[in-house]
Parts: structure tokens; sequence; C-alpha cells
């Protein structure tokens, strides 16, 4: 009889893991979770199963597709459009840091050249030679640049898009690869109608303008218009830069979009919560290893010195990808004037695991664990036994998360911007 009621209260558990697994990433659009549907369904069964060994087997591969999956950029286009520009705003890259793209340079050889994310090191923005700037027609300059190898396209153009572009996308639309139109520099045109024209400047009517000139040149080649987005390399936030991000996010497969969105300058509110929102997802697949399905409770609320070395390097990862870590953080004090203590001091993150005469780091993790239990109740059924590890890893990411708002809103100030 016993054994009976220990089976059902088992094969209980099972379903309740399997539907708290599957019901929390139905909270997520298609468009915003981090691994396939099908992935899902194949751990939501095997926890249902009682295969707890098949779904962490899954889980844990589901891990390693996300860490290492890469994502290669291409960025083309005439010298003097910009690409060494965006590929620096893409990167976080001051121009100025040791391994900027470098700005003004002459191209005058076929070669590409990478520029790895330096927080994401997967994520790798390739720098092209105009096709303009060399003798290759179309097809053979792809086979030179080795196009197989790039995710997606970013043409770029500072005045109106040349032939020698619409020739190329037509060569890569046949390869089957997406590609993307950039028309750079926005900013200046807008500063020097304002300066010309002072009293019937009108900005939309100048952006329209500019839409327009770049369209015409595909209207001439009998081309149909493809999207265009007008940005500022100087001000990502600004003009069509998220739009741009958006268009990019809805077709790159689940993987590469999520490291993609990770890889992101935190330009807007929206950039840091969609983070924020990968993340979580990430948290939760953590979570339903091992150390959840524990059925030891007496373990369930001890923090082992693994686990704190966990926590410190899990949040030094969501500093870092939202632009909070310390190398950004002495980058920033260096450009403001400031000391880094002064910058820190406007953060909680950076002093988590400092200690105090007041509070130890134990006392204060399980201090965090109280309060985020107090503020979203448990994550899990009270029969299953989750460690604060896990309770304590959503707590920091929402630190993080605010820090991030919190040195947007600095930023934005400083350069007279609206960070929504």
């Amino acid at each position: 009889m016993g054994q009976q009621q220990s089976s059902s209260s088992k094969d209980e558990r099972h379903k309740y893991l399997a539907s708290s697994f599957a019901e929390y990433f139905k909270k997520f659009k298609t468009e915003n979770k981090i691994i396939p549907q099908e992935t899902i369904a194949s751990i939501e069964l095997s926890l249902k199963e009682g295969n707890i060994q098949g779904a962490n087997s899954a889980i844990i591969d589901a891990l390693k597709k996300i860490d290492s999956t890469p994502l290669n950029v291409a960025v083309t286009g005439e010298s003097g459009a910009g690409k060494s520009t965006l590929i620096n705003a893409l990167r976080g890259v001051g121009h100025e840091d040791e391994d900027a793209a470098e700005i003004g340079v002459v191209e005058t050889t076929m070669k590409r050249h990478p520029y790895k994310h330096p927080n994401i090191p997967n994520v790798v923005f390739w720098d092209l030679p105009g096709i303009g700037t060399t003798n290759f027609p179309p097809n053979f300059y792809l086979e030179k640049i080795k196009f197989h190898e790039y995710d997606f396209f970013i043409i770029v153009s500072a005045t109106r898009f040349k032939k020698n572009d619409i020739d190329l996308t037509k060569a890569i639309s046949m390869m089957k690869k997406d590609f993307y139109f950039v028309r750079t520099k926005v900013d200046s045109d807008l500063n020097n109608e304002k300066e010309f024209k002072p009293r019937t400047f009108n900005r939309e009517k100048v952006l329209q303008q500019i839409r327009n000139s770049c369209v015409k040149t595909f209207q001439e080649n009998n081309i149909e218009e493809p999207p265009i987005f007008l940005i500022s390399n100087r001000n990502l936030s600004d003009y069509d830069f998220p739009f741009l991000m958006d268009k990019v996010m809805s077709v790159l497969p689940v993987h590469k979009r999520h490291i993609f969105m990770l890889s992101l300058p935190n330009i807007t509110r929206a950039t840091i919560e969609r983070k924020r929102q990968f993340l979580k997802q990430r948290i939760w697949l953590e979570t339903f290893l091992t150390d959840l399905l524990s059925i030891i409770p007496s373990l369930a609320h001890l923090l082992m010195g693994s686990d704190v070395e966990n926590l410190e390097k899990s949040l030094n990862f969501y500093r870092t990808v939202f632009g909070v870590g310390d190398a950004s953080l002495q980058s920033l004090a260096k450009d403001w004037g400031m000391s880094v203590d002064q910058l820190k001091s406007k953060m909680k993150s950076p002093n988590v695991f400092e200690t105090t005469k007041k509070e130890t780091v134990q006392e204060r993790l399980s201090r965090y664990y109280e309060e985020f239990c107090l503020a979203h109740g448990h994550l899990v059924n009270k029969n299953v036994y989750a460690k604060e590890l896990f309770y304590l890893k959503f707590y920091f990411l929402d630190m993080v998360t605010d820090d991030a708002n919190a040195l947007l809103r600095e930023i934005c100030s400083r350069n007279n911007l609206v960070s929504d």
C-alpha cells in the first residue's frame, strides 16, 4: 500500500514538473523563445514520464547550443559609408579602443576582417570591402569573400545605393541569404538641412526625401523596393535602427536570435527588457536540471561554496550582457571624468559579493532570497525542492536590469536623448 502511494505521489510530482516547465514557456511569444517549441515539448514529455535523465540530457544539450551557436554578420559598402563605425556601435566598442574597427581607412585589397563581439565572442561582425572598391563581378566577389559563412548581410551607404549594390543584392538573393539596406549618417543630413534652411526645415520631410532617393535607385534598376533602414551610427536608439534589429530578429533561427539579442547595445528600455526575458528562460532551464529535482528537502535551502561561485559567475555574466560590467563601467567613468567607484555607487549589482561589517555575503544572499519570495512567491510547488541558488539568479537578473535602466537614463540625460 505504502509503495503504491509513493509511486502515485512520484507520478503526480512528475506531471507537475512537466506542466510547470511547459506553462512557463507559454508566457513568451514564439519569436522571444530561446529554444524551439519541439525541444520544450520533448522535455515536457520526458518529465511527465519520469525520465529525469532524458529531460536533463535534453536541457544540457539545449544550453550547450545556446552557448556555442555562432553568428556571422557581413557588413559591406563603399569606403566612407560608415561600415566600421556601425560595426563598432553594434559591438559597443569605442573608436579608440584597442580592438575597434579602423575608421577612414582606404580599401585597396580584397581582404575581409573579422571583429568579435567583446562580450559574446561567438558573434562576429565581418568588415568586407565594398564591391565598388574591387574589380570583381558580383558572383565572383561573393565567392572571394566566402559568402556561405555569413548568416546575413548589411549593405551600407551614406548617399544613394549604387548599381554595384543592386547587382550584389541580386547575387545574394540567388544564394538564398538575407540582406538589409542601411543608409547611414542621416543625422548629418538633417543637421546640414537645418543649418541651411532653418525656416523651412521639416525633419520628417527630409527623412522621407532621403528614403525616396534610395528607392529611386531600385526603381531605375527594375527592382521591387526592399526595406531600407535610415540610421545614425552616433545614436542607434533614434531613426530606424530598432526596426532593423526587430526585422533581423524575426528571421534568425532561434539560437542565433538569442545570442544576437544578448550582443545588442542597450539602446532602449525595450532592448533591456527583451534581454531580461531571454535570460529568465535560461535560468528556468537551469532550474530544471538535477538540483531542482533533488528529493532531499534538507539540502533544498543550503548554499554550498560552489553555489556561491556559481551565483557570482552568473551575476558577472548578467552585468556584462547588460553593459554594467566592470570593463564597461571603467570605460564610461573615463569618458565622463569620474571615478569607477562613483559610478558603481549609483548601482546595486557591483557590490553584491563585497563583505561588510554589518552583513556577511551568506547573510545578504539569504536576505535576497527572502525578499524575492515575498515579492514573487515560490517558483515551484512546495513538494518540489528548488535551491536558493535559482531564486537568487532571478533576483540578480532583476537587479542588473534595474542597473542597466539607470545607466541608460544617465546616458540619455547626458546626451539629451529619450530612453524609451
